[in-house]
């Protein structure tokens, strides 16, 4: 009576053994593709460019410019706001790197994994 399931030698199949150094290649390919969003810088600007903010594609905030201009005791408000909007935008600017990363590291099959 012949043996049923498995693998001839117990080993894994050509294929099997294949489509794991493929996951293998695939998974460094994704470390070093988020290593270096991470380092990435990401700008952007409100208020006309009265205050800019420089996030890494880590979402760590580096920077916050703020031209002398924008500064109005009296109006405090707008500033803050301003400087809101800018690190929110630069931190979209990151998601969206991201997103785009996982997209082709994974041929668009990603689908909303985190990264």
């Amino acid at each position: 009576m012949a043996k049923r399931g498995g693998f001839p030698g117990g080993g894994m199949p050509g294929n099997m053994s294949n489509l794991m150094k493929q996951a293998q290649r695939m998974q460094r390919q994704m470390e070093e593709s988020q290593k270096e969003l991470e380092a990435k810088e990401f700008t952007a600007k409100a208020g006309g460019g009265a205050v800019e903010a420089t996030v890494f594609g880590n979402k760590t905030l580096k920077s916050v410019t703020i031209s002398p201009d924008a500064v109005d005791p009296d109006d405090v408000e707008m500033l803050q706001d301003m400087i809101v909007a800018a690190v929110n935008e630069a931190m979209k600017q990151a998601d969206e790197a991201g997103g785009a990363m996982m997209s082709k590291m994974t041929g668009g099959l990603g689908g909303g994994l985190p990264f």
